[in-house]
């Protein structure tokens, strides 16, 4: 720790929040120096959604490293690449009845975002594009010009432009947000220019666990063709399970035009990201967005070998049967300890509980953590302890998760809540 306080720039923020040193994960758990078990409620902020070294990507994945198969190939072509691409074609995009082309855009959740901003702006010869009040898409930027976070887009240091914020679901109560941002689109005196592209993401992880209606989704998607506007779905941290289903937008019956993935894809917490195109969108001309390590085989790999998990419905049926548990736990905790002025929010594994009691959240966290818990708080004001179990924990370690937080929860109420 000493180390990494000394030379680790300021910037660090986790650390803060979780003063050990870990050294082994495996699954659900995680250990540090000292030998304390913890259970992660955090992976790596949905970035491990098959937990810690999964053993069927990891034989895959040292396999493929002892046979000296190909690390680092830009876009080249490979068979680790190939077989990913088929793969994910035939089991996630033809069940779901998707037709979409594969962009490889560079490894992270911002780059994807990145590249469906260029690409809508492109496409549609617009320059603007409309994003959603405590949205988070990114810390470069374009994607932090889409980003409602007031201390995140500040770290730009230059004007934000070209995007206009329009309420999300709920944010006003007794209000329909869309009729608001539908009256701007009409109105020749709004001041709002039809955009490119409207980018939003189905539940709003860093914004607080905001998780939009189903009916709301759909007449966003409808005012998008109603208007001409590219709909990008940023399923960064919402999709590859996270709320239930593969694609988070399935519910809600949407077929968008642009799908920005990244975190979980790979299966295995390696950086990769892919855009999902429209077939008649993809315009590009060879070359025109690029980066170094869009061809990450390692990636490749894991990723193929974790769409195991989906080739039938057992994994989905598994993960709402656990979702239900994770929701009546939370709702118990909401009733048993009025004294939190709790909502539970979220849908599937992207769950959490917000505090109107300022502070508390934060409190809880740390002391789950002191318990053997990790877990991190979301929204404008950390006012949302959030839930990211890895989607194969067993319903043992689910349950003993949730019991620490209840109790983390019971031992601030019974104390002051505020020092």
């Amino acid at each position: 720790m000493k180390v990494i306080e000394t030379l680790e720039s300021e910037v660090r923020s986790y650390v803060r929040s979780f003063p050990t040193v870990f050294t082994k994960a495996k699954g659900y758990k995680m250990w540090d120096k000292a030998g304390k078990e913890y259970i992660d409620f955090f992976s790596g902020a949905g970035a491990l959604n098959y937990g810690h070294n999964d053993p069927k990507m990891k034989e895959k994945l040292v396999e493929y490293i002892m046979s000296d198969g190909i690390t680092h190939s830009l876009d080249m072509a490979s068979t680790a690449k190939a077989e990913f691409l088929n793969t994910f074609n035939e089991v996630i995009l033809k069940p779901r009845n998707l037709d979409y082309k594969i962009m490889f855009p560079g490894p992270t959740g911002t780059n994807t975002v990145e590249s469906a901003l260029k690409l809508a702006r492109k496409v549609t010869g617009r320059t603007d594009i409309i994003s959603f009040t405590n949205g988070f898409h990114g810390m470069t930027i374009g994607s932090l010009s889409v980003t409602g976070n007031a201390m995140k887009r500040k770290g730009a240091g230059i004007p934000l432009q070209n995007t206009v914020t329009m309420p999300y679901d709920n944010y006003v109560d007794d209000h329909d947000t869309l009729e608001y941002l539908e009256r701007f689109l009409e109105d020749s005196g709004s001041g709002v220019d039809i955009p490119a592209a409207i980018i939003a993401e189905t539940v709003q992880g860093e914004g607080g666990i905001n998780a939009a209606r189903f009916e709301w989704l759909k007449k966003l998607e409808q005012i998008c063709k109603r208007w001409d506007i590219l709909l990008i779905i940023d399923d960064v941290q919402a999709g590859v399970g996270r709320t239930g289903t593969f694609f988070s937008f399935e519910p809600a019956g949407l077929k968008p035009d642009i799908v920005c993935m990244s975190k979980s894809l790979s299966g295995y917490g390696i950086p990769f990201a892919i855009t999902l195109i429209r077939p008649d969108l993809d315009i590009w001309t060879p070359g025109e967005h690029n980066g170094t390590f869009r061809g990450n085989n390692h990636a490749f790999v894991t990723a193929t070998a974790s769409l195991d998990y989906w080739k039938d419905d057992t994994f989905e049926k598994e993960i709402k049967e656990k979702s239900q548990i994770i929701y009546e736990s939370l709702e118990k905790i909401v009733k048993n300890y009025p004294e939190i002025k709790g909502e539970v929010r979220g849908r599937g594994f992207m769950v959490g509980i917000a505090s109107e009691v300022e502070g508390l959240s934060d409190k809880v966290a740390a002391k789950a953590f002191e318990l053997g818990l990790i877990m991190e708080t979301s929204g404008p004001k950390d006012e949302v302890f959030k839930l990211f179990p890895p989607l194969n924990i067993d319903e043992e370690g689910l349950k003993k998760g949730l019991a620490i937080i209840e109790e983390s929860v019971k031992s601030l109420v019974k104390e002051p809540i505020t020092n």
